[in-house]
């Protein structure tokens, strides 16, 4: 659902205010790198081998991936039960997605 929204959200704020090609660019590589770390943090995890910090976690979905993330959340079934990962990375995804309305349309110029 929050991928299909926020699809939705982007299609929009790119007909009516021209949102830059790069901006659907850093969201494709933050998220296919978001998918990644997580696919190797679910092997790591499995193997009992070092694991990759979940700060580099958040900050890759803040940046962008969150949509790799809630994707790889549901193919790897990895941070899915975490309570305090899982409130962390749903206030990365909505803060994330404010600053993109801030960024790519008049909404805070309007008066």
């Amino acid at each position: 659902m929050w991928l299909v929204a926020f699809a939705a959200l982007y299609v929009v704020a790119s007909v009516l205010w021209s949102v830059p090609l790069v901006v659907g660019v850093v969201y494709v590589v933050a998220s296919a790198l978001e998918f990644v770390l997580y696919g190797v943090d679910k092997r790591a995890a499995v193997a009992g081998a070092r694991r990759i910090p979940e700060a580099t976690l958040h900050l890759v979905a803040l940046l962008g991936g969150w949509p790799g993330a809630v994707v790889a959340q549901s193919v790897f079934r990895h941070k899915t039960r975490k309570a305090s990962f899982r409130l962390r990375f749903w206030v990365t995804v909505m803060v994330n997605i404010v600053a993109f309305v801030l960024v790519t349309t008049p909404v805070i110029f309007a008066r």
